[in-house]
Parts: C-alpha cells; structure tokens; sequence
C-alpha cells in the first residue's frame, strides 16, 4: 500500500493520509456487534491498508480515480454508527473517512432547505436548522454519533418518522462521486418527472455505488406546541390494532411507540402494568391540533379496549431515548445481545411478533427476547426486536448472535414481512435480502452494480448478495 499512500498523499496531502498502526486500528469496524466481540476476544479484525480525510468534493474525486486506476477496494465511512456490518476492511483498501468534511453549505429558510457535508455529524446539522426556528424533523436514536451522508447510505428512519417521514422523505438532492469520479448532482427540483428518480440509486446503497458528499434536507418549522399520551393494550395484538385505527382515521401522531410487556418491565419499571403492552405518542405542532389529536386518542384507544396512562412515561421516553450502549461493558459481564428491526402489514405482523419471540427464546443461552414498534404507516408498522444471551464461555455468544439473527430473518420472511427497515443491510443482511427483493430484484442490483461501478471497487463484499 506504500505507493497508494503516495499517490493519495501528493494529491490530497500528507497530513490527509494516515497508515500508522494507531490510526488504521481506530477504522477497522463501526459499531456492529460482532466486530466488537471479536475485537475484545482478541482475534484478529483486519485494518484498511490506509486512511484518508478528504476536506472537499474535489479532493474525493482525486482519491475516487487514484483506486478507480488502480483498482483498490474503496470504503466509504461516515462517524462509524453502522450496526449492519457495512465496514469491513481488508489490508490493501482504501478507508476513506468523511469526517473532515462537515460544513454546513447554506440554511436557506424560505425556501426550507438546508445543504451540508456529507460527514456533518447529524446532531451538529439539527442544531444549526434549530438555531433559524427550523428543524430537519430526523431523529435516529444515533443522531449525536452519525453522519447526515450515512443516514441517506443506510435509508434512515428517525424517531419522529409517523408523521415527518423516513429518509427519503426529507431529502431534498444528494451530491456524490461516481466511481469513476464524476460529480452528480440528483434531485435539482421540488418534484420531478423527469424520468426514475436517481436519487434512490444512492439511498440505501452503503457505499457500493458511489460516494455521498454532500445532502440538501427539506425543512419544517419547529413545533409550537407538545403534549404526550400513553394508553395500555391486553397484550401487542390488541395495540397493533388500536395504531391501525389512528392512522386509519388519518391521525398521525409524530411518535407511535408500543412496547411488549417484557420491555415495559425492563426500561419503564415505574409504569407496569401487569405485563400488558404499552402505547405511548409524542404529539407534536400547532396547540389546537395537538389538542383535537389528544381526544381522537382517547376516543380511538377506549373504542379499541385500550386503557388510559400516566403520560410521564412518554416524558421518560423523550429524556432517555437518544442513549446508545457499549458493547465491551455487556462483554465483560458476559452478555451479547441486539436489536433488529422488521417490518410487517397489519394482517402480517402479530404473527411475526409471536414467531419471533417463540423462535429467539428456544435458542440455548438466551435470557430475554423481547419488542417495541416504532414507525407506523397506512398499511403496517416496524417492530424492533431485541435479545440478549448470557454465557460463561464467550466463545459461545457470536454463534448465539447469528442463530438470533437467523430466527427474526426466517420467521419475519415467513409470514411476508420486510426483512430490513431501517438499519441498512451490510454484510449482516445479505443472506436474507432475496426474501424483500426477489431473485429477479437481486439480478437486477448486480447489474447495476455492475454498470456503475465495473471495476468493483466501491465497498466490496457488501449488501449485494453473491451470484
């Protein structure tokens, strides 16, 4: 790699290219778990032959053509929050971390839009829309360890989604770096028809189709008003059906969040109730339509056997929901759990909620298999999973992790559910994406891999399942 890391250095700078031990071991993986449990078991996890900071677009495009010319695997990397296994770097690539570029490019408020760097950390952008009385209206639960390019890589959903959108609903145009090093810009006008829309070849793409450098969000105002609400179902079925009837009768409350009775034990311990699951909602904008969304809830969920609660919950909620735990403390007390995400239509997913829970819970060591929903739509609702295995070998736990993994994938494809909803793909997903594409969808991504990026150098092995 020494005569990569010349070329790089003489056309971006010395000081933007890094191949010393210290700094290619801090980019050998994100945040997916087994990375981080192989790391801390002590075997070995390659590091990237070398490691560039690019500050501009034009300094991309000089590294996009020394690896294009070359034909050396290139990986895109944002803040490093990926879950999915999506960073998986080999000895003679190319880690090309966006941090450096983070400017925010303009906030543009009669027009509602807001243009930044691709590596902006996305908390950094939601406060500099906020301080115009403006919002982005994104709130993953990684928002203050993210990159705003890589919620558009990973096709994001943020907390707020019911009523603001997922991703690709606030994403106004995306600017990137072909690989072969040709600047796009994709999506110029409010709406178009001017053929397939480009920017979702980008969307979701985890780096194998390009480089993301820069995203212009669509903005909304900040809310004028809050006020919060939580209701109680005999157990999940009874909620998915009272969320079905809100958004059926066309209220969409901008967080919808339903927690098992497992969960509600584990994180909202002063608001049990007997095991039943509970519904809680962030209603949020103008006072006198949070007002008249607060009664249709209340009529809705009492028409639908729900019972009334304490709206501190909610508030609970709102103060914690942004915490992010670390893998080596839950190593060391010799635990390795997950969280995956699914999705499901109403007439789907009570069926995938209980196959789920009965399929995680007969897997050897495991100690809680348990689910909240958390986006809502016409037509059916996500549901985050979470396991969790205890084991006094820990040579044990990666095999429990996949077997976890394997029983959501299987019984979520099984009753017809979506097998990925907003975390990405990566490596961790391949296997199962047939089930949501189709073999004749997954041909279809090959080729255009192919067409796009011929020499198969952007992010290797990743998302698209082999031939």
């Amino acid at each position: 790699m020494n005569a990569i890391a010349e070329a790089l250095a003489n056309a971006i700078g010395a000081d933007r290219v890094a191949i010393d031990a210290e700094a290619l071991a801090a980019r050998r993986y994100d945040q997916w778990a087994v990375k981080h449990l192989r790391d801390w078991r002590g075997e070995a996890v390659p590091a990237p032959g070398c490691v560039v900071r690019p500050r501009s677009v034009e300094e991309v495009q000089k590294i996009v053509r020394i690896a294009a010319e070359r034909r050396v695997p290139l990986i895109p990397y944002g803040l490093g929050s990926g879950v999915c296994g999506g960073i998986e770097p080999t000895p003679d690539a190319i880690l090309l971390d966006m941090g450096a570029m983070n400017r925010v490019r303009y906030i543009d408020s009669d027009d509602l839009l807001a243009s930044f760097d691709a590596g902006l950390n996305g908390m950094a952008a939601e406060e500099a829309v906020a301080a115009h009385g403006l919002t982005i209206g994104h709130w993953p639960q990684s928002i203050a360890i993210s990159s705003v390019g890589g919620w558009i890589s990973t096709r994001a959903s943020g907390q707020f989604s019911t009523a603001y959108g997922n991703i690709e609903d606030i994403v106004h145009s995306i600017e990137a770096v072909l690989p072969n090093g040709e600047i796009v810009t994709l999506g110029k006008a409010v709406r178009a028809a001017a053929g397939p829309d480009l920017r979702h070849l980008l969307m979701g793409a985890e780096g194998v189709m390009g480089v993301i450098t820069g995203v212009t969000f669509s903005l909304r105002a900040r809310a004028q008003h809050r006020d919060y609400s939580v209701f109680y179902a005999s157990d999940m079925r009874a909620g998915f059906e009272a969320q079905r009837r809100i958004v059926r009768a066309d209220w969409r409350p901008p967080v919808m969040r339903q927690y098992d009775g497992r969960e509600v034990r584990r994180l909202f311990r002063d608001h049990e109730r007997g095991g039943k699951a509970m519904l809680l909602m962030v209603h949020e904008g103008p006072k006198a339509r949070v007002e008249a969304e607060l009664a249709a809830m209340r009529e809705i969920c009492a028409d639908a056997g729900l019972e009334g609660g304490d709206p501190a919950a909610a508030k609970q909620w709102i103060e914690r929901r942004n915490h992010v735990p670390g893998w080596r403390d839950m190593f060391e007390r010799g635990y390795i759990a997950d969280t995956v995400e699914i999705s499901g239509r109403w007439s789907e997913i009570g069926a995938i909620y209980d196959d789920s829970i009965a399929a995680l819970n007969a897997i050897p060591g495991v100690i809680n298999a348990s689910a909240h929903s958390s986006h809502v739509y016409r037509s059916g609702i996500n549901l985050y999973f979470s396991f969790a295995a205890t084991f006094e070998d820990s040579a044990k736990m990666e095999p429990a992790y996949f077997a976890g993994w394997r029983a959501i994938m299987e019984a979520t494809a099984k009753h017809g559910g979506g097998v990925a909803h907003h975390h990405g793909a990566g490596r961790l997903r391949k296997p199962y994406l047939h089930h949501d594409l189709g073999g004749n969808g997954v041909a279809l991504l090959r080729r255009i891999k192919q067409c796009v990026d011929p020499a198969g150098i952007m992010n290797p092995g990743n998302l698209i399942p082999d031939a």
